[in-house]
């Protein structure tokens, strides 16, 4: 596990086949998640797809962004959801084209301003996976509130 320790400015992760196309991916901090192929590409179905995975890459940083500016701007947040849709080119290499978030923020009399100031920093500034696939795909955010 050595190998695999990340550092301050530095990420490691490991990769493995396991059979068919089913593969195992550990991370630096160690967590591991099997990814599969699907059906029709020799896959069994048995985890995510790698391209699923950077889609909940994405959602997962910029939720964590959104939560944490919430929390630092004293709303009270019960709950914070965020749906993703992608499209893809349909060639090879087949990269994201367009991602749409749009999240779901409950809470108890937050402000909409605050809500909508946390996914503009987080889409704008924070979020490094919405940086990285700004790149190539057209990203968009939008939000609602929801009083819990």
């Amino acid at each position: 596990m050595l190998f695999l320790s990340n550092s301050e400015h530095g990420m490691k992760a490991r990769v493995k086949w396991l059979d068919h196309m089913s593969f195992v991916g550990e991370s630096g901090s160690g967590h591991s998640v099997v990814m599969d192929g699907a059906p029709e590409a020799g896959g069994r179905n048995l985890g995510v797809r790698p391209m699923e995975m950077l889609l909940l890459g994405l959602g997962g940083c910029a939720s964590f962004d959104v939560v944490m500016i919430l929390q630092k701007s004293r709303q009270v947040i019960s709950d914070c959801e965020v749906l993703l849709t992608a499209e893809r080119a349909s060639t090879d290499p087949k990269v994201f084209t367009r991602i749409h978030l749009h999240f779901i923020v409950k809470g108890h009399n937050l402000a909409l301003e605050k809500v909508e100031r946390a996914v503009k920093l987080s889409a704008e500034k924070y979020c490094s996976a919405s940086m990285m696939l700004g790149k190539t795909a057209e990203i968009t955010h939008e939000f609602e509130v929801i009083e819990a």
